[in-house]
């Protein structure tokens, strides 16, 4: 799923950015180059999208470019444009959402030796587990 919205840069007096999406209510980010920024927009894009879906929460629309005034959004500013940022959600979520991490705990090693006799899979039940207390999934 290709997501399109604009988003307004504004570049600050130190050099650094801020980046607004106004049709996301507000949502922000920043950045410490131009860079950075573009990066950092389309990882809050991605998140906020993501987030939305998992939640069933609707998402306003993308407004066009020449429907965003700059100068609503924030004032305070050496330089601005918007710019339009986009993302793959789903391929974006892969590899930085939903990508597994490798954890380490500790447990009794009577509990262990009863789990492996029963050949039981530790990340299923840790999952499982979180997702039950988290209300998630």
């Amino acid at each position: 799923m290709l997501a399109i919205y604009p988003a307004c840069f504004y570049k600050e007096h130190d050099g650094q950015y801020t980046i607004i999406f106004p049709d996301l209510n507000h949502l922000a980010t920043c950045g410490s180059n131009l860079h950075e920024a573009m990066s950092m927009a389309i990882d809050c894009l991605a998140g906020y999208l993501y987030e939305a879906k998992l939640s069933n929460e609707e998402v306003a629309p993308p407004s066009a470019l020449n429907e965003i005034d700059i100068n609503t959004e924030y004032n305070d500013y050496a330089e601005a444009f918007v710019n339009i940022v986009s993302v793959d959600v789903e391929l974006y979520a892969k590899e930085h959402f939903t990508k597994a991490v490798k954890k380490t705990l500790t447990i009794p090693k009577w509990l262990n030796d009863a789990a492996i006799a029963k050949h039981l899979n530790f990340s299923k039940i840790l999952q499982e587990a979180l997702k039950q207390e988290l209300n998630i999934g």
